[in-house]
């Protein structure tokens, strides 16, 4: 059973809309009825949270840097193929990101997870999003699930760093720009970002999973416990159509557990959930995890 939130309802029609926001009204206080009672939730987060803070999806009109779909550069291939090509679109996606700050959906959660602490509930997010703006935020029990863009990972020794530099390294200061018509920086592979490990200078790469990878097994045991022992389910900015993640909300869903889909649109898993509260995330969360009245602290 799929409901439809408040944002986007005429009062001013007809008795019909009014009607119809009783009863979507309804539906978002029987939902917070139900959040004020959870002990363990378990929040699925996409890349239309990030949207919200101005971070492209890298779909649609993002889809393509300069000539090549962002899918076909984020491949073990082609970073092995063309190192300083795939460094230079990593780096305009990092400086990119490094611009924003969280929005109001970062900043809700961030709330949420510290306010329930304190009742003795917990609140994970399990983030399809690579911009650690959900950390940025104030989050602290966060599962990166595509890894993240502020870490390196050594292709030599395997050591993973957080790493915020900017630039990451001096040749690719000012590069990375998407323009069509721009040229490959071609930087030696020696000068692309190197591993500071003691004896090491292995060549870095961005620390996500590219398309083709599995999802890292130790996040994955960790998710697989959370969606395992949640008492409810949000799946906010997501679309649904990235696998595995795209199948957490409908397993959770089938325990039996309630799952809420926050997004501005249906998405190919909205059936499975028991609420749909459709409009800009930024807008419908921060009233659905606000303070409910019979909190205590």
């Amino acid at each position: 059973m799929v409901f439809h939130s408040w944002s986007g309802v005429s009062l001013s029609v007809c008795g019909l809309c009014c009607c119809s926001f009783y009863y979507i009204f309804l539906d978002m206080s029987e939902f917070r009825e139900l959040f004020s009672k959870a002990k363990h939730i378990a929040i699925i987060t996409g890349a239309g949270v990030s949207a919200e803070s101005g971070v492209p999806t890298f779909r649609g009109k993002n889809e393509k840097w300069r000539k090549w779909l962002s899918q076909d550069l984020a491949t073990p291939e082609a970073f092995s193929r063309d190192p300083s090509r795939v460094w230079e679109f990593y780096h305009y996606r990092r400086e990119l990101v490094m611009n924003k700050k969280p929005s109001a959906v970062h900043l809700a959660l961030a709330e949420c997870e510290a306010r329930l602490k304190k009742q003795g509930r917990s609140v994970v997010i399990i983030t399809q999003c690579i911009d650690d703006l959900h950390r940025q935020a104030g989050s602290k029990h966060v599962l990166n699930v595509h890894g993240s863009l502020m870490e390196t990972r050594c292709m030599s020794c395997g050591h993973v760093s957080v790493n915020k530099r900017s630039p990451i390294c001096a040749p690719l200061k000012n590069k990375g720009d998407p323009g069509p018509d721009v040229p490959d920086a071609q930087i030696p592979v020696d000068k692309l970002p190197r591993c500071a490990e003691r004896e090491c200078n292995g060549l870095l790469r961005p620390n996500v999973v590219f398309f083709g990878e599995t999802l890292d097994s130790h996040i994955l045991t960790k998710v697989e416990k959370e969606i395992e022992t949640c008492d409810l389910c949000l799946v906010v900015g997501a679309s649904s159509i990235v696998y595995p993640a795209a199948m957490f909300g409908p397993r959770i869903a089938s325990r039996g557990v309630p799952v809420a889909e926050f997004n501005i649109h249906t998405t190919p898993k909205s059936e499975y959930f028991m609420y749909h509260f459709q409009g800009p995330c930024g807008t419908t969360l921060p009233q659905a995890l606000a303070q409910h009245e019979s909190e205590v602290f």
